[in-house]
């Protein structure tokens, strides 16, 4: 039996020296029947299972108990039966696969619960789809009250109209059935949105507009704007929503953010995640977290990134916001996201060679080189982590110089900070290595590689695809650590989805991407658990069920170790347990 939680083991060992001296006093001392009780009663054990502990000093269990919001001890069933009093409650695993809870790796908190509060479209077939969901909510909006919506991908679409420019419908159908409501459809990735004539109309956004930089304004041979808005053309339109928006009192504004925050949490708790890495939040969004913490109405631990904050705001404000996780924290800001050029799918990731189908482009640059480097220098002044958003082979390289000039300019050690290149999608075989030398973290999202794989050699060719294309395997030969994600709402917030990816590399369309390249399924499950908590300076806390570290754990119906891999998608979250309490149900 494993048991390291100090205080419990100096008690533990001052019971044991008083029954030793107790027993030498005897003339002919008899051995115990039973083990003695431990002090400590667990309030919740776990047993009759496989407890992967993801700790190679612990390995496979039996059974966990748990004592507050702490992992008590883990055993054989009947070591840690000797945990149970009558107040315990006691589950019975029958079988079942227990292991420490999901930590979303690179995900979109507020994002995610927003998209549950608008049009999903995630699931549609085609342009038609999307216009008929458009018109159904017009029906039931007034004139004038925008209509948002978010998921459309066209690579994902059984068939485009003919009349697409650059693969991507016109707006004309859009216009026809909502001719008085601005209509605001987000690309799947987040980094396109499709608007119609009003939205353009209420952004001020005519046909001869000028690109903005790092975006561009799709429009037709002719000249007309398609009401596609790549990458930073979409903040165009971000003054027209905000004074949309605007018109929401205060308390209407604080009770849709907390909805969301319920709605983002309650998706994530029933996909076994306990832990969440929030990809990019304003201080403002900060200060709200920090609320809800202290009320106690975080749901699940969040780690937030800084993001949309000007370099000489963060220089000035970061050691106010700098929350290390302590015992039972839900809150941790410690790092700072930036992003250097867009996604694949808009043709906005930042390549070393022009597209291949539009080869007029290479990408676009979203946040200068050099603004970057200043944030990453502010970083190391007041010990924040850097986590940059990378997809692009250039965009890769050009992140790792940024890293490597910053470290040998202010002399620190690249893998005490862990930096992080979030994506990290398409790599030059020349900078795989990078990453472990430089002591960088690769915080990639396997559901993206298979997601993305049918359609990924029409961006890029099937040369360069093979080459630099989600280099895992290489990666992790090379010393580097994967976290793993799903970057929620561009994919759902489904580890298990990502696990089977990350192991088969299995595409929707049937076909393995490149199979060389797989984890094992301890990697995976690693990627997944303890290095996202060491991706985050969490470790210590949370990653492994190792007896100290917080009971954030997760009971699966099937065993991700063993089971066949035809089977994996097949596995169901049964439990979800943070800090101790069962937080989900399945089938409640």
């Amino acid at each position: 039996m494993y048991q390291l939680s100090s205080r419990r083991c100096l008690g533990t060992l001052l019971l044991i020296t008083v029954f030793t001296l107790g027993a030498c006093s005897q003339e002919s001392p008899q051995a115990p029947e039973t083990p003695a009780q431990p002090e400590i009663i667990a309030d919740l054990v776990l047993r009759g299972g496989k407890v992967a502990t993801v700790d190679p000093a612990i390995g496979e269990t039996e059974a966990i108990a748990v004592s507050g919001h702490e992992v008590l001890a883990v055993g054989s069933n009947e070591e840690i039966s000797a945990y149970i009093g009558s107040a315990t409650e006691v589950v019975e695993l029958d079988g079942r696969f227990v292991m420490p809870g999901f930590i979303e790796g690179h995900g979109h908190f507020m994002s995610l619960g927003r998209a549950r509060q608008i049009l999903d479209l995630n699931s549609v077939k085609n342009w038609e789809e999307v216009v008929n969901m458009v018109a159904i909510a017009v029906d039931q909006a007034q004139p004038g009250e925008w209509i948002f919506g978010r998921g459309w991908h066209q690579e994902k679409w059984d068939a485009v109209p003919e009349d697409a420019v650059q693969g991507v419908p016109r707006n004309d159908t859009l216009n026809r059935v909502a001719p008085d409501n601005p209509v605001l459809l987000g690309h799947a990735s987040g980094h396109a949105a499709f608007v119609n004539d009003a939205a353009l109309a209420a952004a001020a956004i005519e046909d001869a507009t000028e690109d903005p930089p790092g975006g561009t304004i799709v429009r037709t041979p002719e000249g007309k704007a398609t009401g596609l808005l790549r990458e930073s053309a979409q903040r165009l339109v971000n003054a027209a929503v905000a004074s949309y928006e605007s018109c929401k009192s205060a308390d209407e504004t604080d009770q849709i953010l907390r909805q969301q925050v319920f709605l983002a949490s309650q998706e994530a708790l029933a996909h076994g995640v306990t832990s969440f890495h929030d990809a990019g939040a304003s201080f403002e969004t900060i200060d709200f977290f920090k609320k809800l913490e202290e009320e106690g109405a975080l749901p699940i631990r969040l780690y937030v990134m800084v993001r949309n904050e000007s370099n000489e705001d963060m220089d000035a404000k970061l050691p106010d916001y700098r929350m290390l996780a302590e015992a039972n924290d839900f809150l941790t800001v410690r790092s700072i996201k930036r992003q250097i050029d867009g996604a694949l799918g808009a043709h906005g990731a930042w390549l070393l060679e022009p597209y291949e189908d539009l080869t007029q482009t290479s990408g676009l640059v979203l946040e200068e080189v050099a603004d970057i480097e200043r944030t990453a220098e502010i970083a190391v002044k007041h010990g924040f982590q850097v986590n940059v958003h990378a997809i692009g082979d250039r965009a890769n390289r050009e992140t790792l110089d940024i890293y490597q000039r910053v470290f040998e300019r202010t002399g620190v050690d690249g893998s005490e900070l862990r930096w992080r290149i979030e994506h990290a999608q398409h790599i030059d075989p020349a900078d795989v290595p990078r990453f472990a030398q430089l002591g960088v973290i690769a915080a990639m999202q396997g559901i993206h590689c298979t997601s993305d794989g049918p359609w990924l050699a029409s961006r890029l060719g099937e040369e360069r695809t093979r080459l630099t294309s989600y280099p895992w395997r290489d990666l992790i030969d090379s010393g580097a650590i994967i976290a793993n994600g799903t970057d929620v709402p561009v994919e759902p917030i489904d580890p298990i989805a990502s696990y089977y990816a990350s192991v088969s590399r299995m595409t929707r369309d049937g076909t393995r991407f490149y199979p060389e390249q797989v984890m094992t399924r301890q990697e995976a499950l690693e990627s997944y658990t303890i290095n996202n908590a060491i991706a985050a300076f969490e470790e210590d806390l949370k990653g492994s069920l190792t007896p100290g570290k917080l009971a954030d754990i997760v009971v699966l119906s099937q065993d991700l170790l063993t089971v066949d891999e035809d089977l994996i998608p097949e596995t169901r979250i049964d439990l979800t347990i943070v800090g101790g309490v069962i937080s989900y149900r399945r089938g409640t």
